[in-house]
């Protein structure tokens, strides 16, 4: 079952392809549902193929100290709209910066979003404070 936080971070990535397809004449989104789609489908691409594209191309990202991730991200990008019917990426260079653009919006919406987990209570724990005159109680 698919917990709150991850529906919360693919509803904000499908905001970040809507947003970036408004803003960017190169991307192309023929409705919600697609983004939807384009927005799962990143996020697969990303656990699976992004890790061994890094260490691939580790020696470029070392060169361009780091930037050459976002040539990663615009290739990822481009094998989406490949997969969906209903979103397109025009060329590279409107990949390029529509990653740059939903990894700008993820990150701004992702901050709102709070997913660290409370601390489970055992019944082993326990809890002690401090008082004054150096008491614990």
């Amino acid at each position: 079952m698919l917990k709150t936080g991850v529906v919360i971070r693919w509803l904000i990535l499908t905001a970040a392809i809507m947003l970036t397809s408004y803003l960017l004449d190169g991307i192309q989104v023929s409705g919600f549902f697609s983004a939807l789609l384009a927005a799962a489908i990143l996020g697969v691409l990303n656990v699976f193929f992004r890790p061994v594209l890094l260490i691939l191309t580790l020696p470029f990202n070392i060169l361009t100290l780091g930037l050459f991730t976002f040539v990663i991200n615009a290739v990822l990008l481009m094998m989406a709209s490949g997969v969906i019917s209903g979103f397109s990426v025009r060329d590279f260079w409107s990949a390029l910066i529509g990653s740059l653009l939903i990894s700008f919006v993820n990150a701004v919406l992702g901050a709102f979003v709070d997913d660290r987990k409370e601390p489970e209570k055992d019944s082993s724990t326990i809890e002690m404070r401090k008082t004054g005159n150096d008491r614990w109680e």
